[in-house]
């Protein structure tokens, strides 16, 4: 066994873990900038009158 295994093994957990967040937070960004086009796209339709379609 190696003389650094284990601040190897640390350092190699917090990239993955950093790597992990990053995507994370990507998803969730991604995830709000479509609830907002998809509320600005319902708002729009319900001011312009017509009734959206209820599934």
């Amino acid at each position: 066994m190696g003389r650094r295994n284990e601040t190897n093994r640390k350092a190699h957990k917090k990239k993955a873990d950093d790597k992990k967040n990053r995507e994370k937070e990507a998803k969730n960004a991604l995830k709000e900038k479509k609830k907002a086009i998809l509320m600005k796209f319902n708002q729009d339709k319900n001011e312009s009158g017509s009734t959206p379609i209820s599934s």
